[in-house]
């Protein structure tokens, strides 16, 4: 049997179920929150919005639908928290707005015409209260909800299926807003306010069909959000980027008598100028004001030119910040303090993302910035070394300026820390090649320096000043060639210094030469010259990386 008409006491039924609903799945929808800094929670703002409008509800007797829907319009706008709780109290607004005085109400009931006038008011009215309205939000989801329950009804006038299209409609666009906000499809979740508005309208209509709400899922859309990546901090996260600090909401409760829709306005445009997030939102009776800012004492000033103040709330963003940053800070700190130590861990030093990346997929914990030009200091080595849960950690300098400050650093730390000499990052990587989980500390330490020992590197870089070194007549911009860190070449174009330094140190028992080019170094030109040294040296495997490290054009090691 299908379902033609809603009257008063199942709207307020339907109300009542969605608000239930959505009290208790706001956990699930606070957790889609990718803004560190919001103005309160979204599922809570929506929860505690929607609960003032049932408060309403429960005050008193009604005559018909129209009589129940401005009621919880009127409770919404009263307890309406946060922006999201805002437009909420909105499309109550809209949808009671286009139950007022309806000619085609039936003895105070609404029929399929009425639900989509009404739905469709809800979102005209919900985007006007919004300065600049972004698709991707609850906007753009009651929106859609409304064009296709019109679309629908052309079929039929079955409130039962056309309550069905709310959910189904939805929730499509509900998983669609992450194509629409770059920072949603960042997180990987769905727009929080669309979700707590979805799951309203799935208690809404378990009501119409008197499904009990524990059996009601909260919409089938993503409903919890993806780890972030890495040290990933979206636009919005950083302290210093809050231009505005304080939320300020409050109600305009008792109007002046004579007051006028156009100082409404008014006072919205003025709040703009002195902060953002800015909604405006009543009638002659009562106006709602949500605005960010660092003047909330002008705000209110501005405000009571309108009449008396109630419902007052500032709330300051920045500590909220602070508490929020702190309390993650201490459950990552729980976090790693309930991981058991592994038996080792590794540091290394060196400066480019292509080395690190290397020595990252080598099985090193922790890449410490430096090198010949940036040396780290013993504290830097130590917290390195310390922020590994291993037992036993192995450090490689990568440079013999870098040494003492391991062994310094190593001798600092509260567990047994291994210093491996080495004095560049190919003998560095050797190292790290020779690591082995499954033997002792002192056993990989040998076979570490062992690996470390057989490897001469060669450092092609350029002079920064003129001078006389070793024999060499040295002038700013010739290009240097360096063996073991030892000045053997210098000449004026780094393929031709390249190819003399290696033809120095190979030898016939030189089987493996590995290049790393720095970031002067154009990909294809490395390319040139490794082919060039095959044909040099095609006894020898010659394997090219990109290294990225400043300063040096080329770090090459020959095995």
């Amino acid at each position: 049997m299908s379902i033609t008409t809603i009257d008063g006491l199942m709207l307020k039924e339907m109300f009542l179920s969605g608000a239930a609903l959505l009290d208790k799945n706001r956990q699930t929808v606070d957790a889609l929150n990718v803004f560190p800094v919001p103005d309160g929670d979204t599922g809570t703002n929506m929860s505690q919005t929607i609960l003032s409008a049932v408060k309403e509800l429960g005050s008193r007797t009604f005559n018909g639908a129209g009589d129940v829907a401005a009621a919880a319009a009127k409770g919404a706008l009263k307890g309406a928290r946060g922006n999201s709780g805002v437009i909420l109290s909105q499309i109550l607004r809209g949808f009671s707005k286009a139950l007022d005085g309806a000619d085609n109400m039936l003895a105070g009931d609404i029929d399929a015409r009425l639900l989509i006038d009404a739905l469709t008011m809800a979102s005209a009215t919900a985007y006007k209260a919004v300065m600049k309205p972004k698709e991707g939000t609850i906007l753009t989801v009651i929106r859609v909800i409304a064009e296709e329950v019109e679309r629908e009804s052309a079929k039929t006038d079955d409130l039962e299926i056309l309550t069905g299209v709310i959910l189904e409609q939805g929730d499509a666009i509900l998983r669609r807003t992450p194509e629409m906000l770059p920072v949603l499809r960042q997180a990987g979740v769905v727009d929080s306010g669309g979700k707590g508005l979805m799951v309203f309208f799935a208690g809404f209509r378990a009501a119409l069909v008197g499904e009990p709400i524990d059996n009601t899922p909260a919409t089938d859309a993503a409903a919890a959000p993806k780890p972030l990546p890495g040290d990933y901090v979206d636009d919005h996260s950083k302290l210093e980027e809050i231009t505005f600090a304080y939320c300020t909401e409050f109600i305009v409760s008792h109007p002046r008598p004579d007051m006028k829709d156009t100082e409404v306005a008014r006072l919205r445009r003025r709040l703009e100028r002195i902060g953002d997030c800015v909604v405006v939102v009543g009638d002659l009776e009562i106006v709602k004001v949500h605005v960010h800012t660092n003047e909330p004492g002008k705000a209110l000033q501005m405000a009571l030119e309108l009449g008396e103040l109630d419902n007052i709330k500032i709330d300051n963003m920045l500590e909220e910040f602070r508490e929020r940053q702190t309390e993650r800070e201490r459950q990552a700190a729980e976090a790693a303090a309930a991981e058991p130590n592994k038996p080792f861990g590794m540091v290394a030093v060196a400066l480019g993302e292509g080395i690190s990346s290397i020595f990252h997929d080598l099985g090193v914990d922790k890449v410490v910035d430096g090198g010949q030009t940036m040396n780290p200091s013993t504290d830097d080595l130590l917290q390195a070394i310390e922020s590994i849960r291993a037992d036993e950690v192995f450090v490689l300098p990568n440079n013999s300026n870098i040494i003492l400050a391991a062994q310094q650093a190593a001798g600092l730390a509260g567990k047994k820390v291994w210093v491996v000499p080495t004095k560049s990052v190919p003998m560095g990587i050797s190292a790290a090649v020779a690591f082995m989980g499954d033997v002792s500390g002192e056993e990989n330490f040998e076979a570490m320096k062992e690996a470390a020992s057989h490897v001469h590197t060669a450092s092609i870089t350029y002079a920064i000043r003129d001078t006389n070194f070793d024999g060499y007549d040295i002038h700013e911009g010739d290009v240097m060639g360096l063996i073991d860190n030892k000045l053997s070449c210098v000449g004026s174009g780094i393929e031709e210094v390249t190819k003399n330094v290696l033809a120095e140190m190979v030898t016939d028992e030189s089987e493996l030469i590995t290049m790393f080019y720095g970031q002067e170094v154009k990909a294809s030109a490395a390319e040139a010259l490794q082919n060039d040294l095959q044909q040099q040296f095609g006894a020898c495997d010659i394997t090219l990386y990109e290294g990225g490290q400043p300063l040096y054009y080329y770090i090459i090691s020959v095995e």
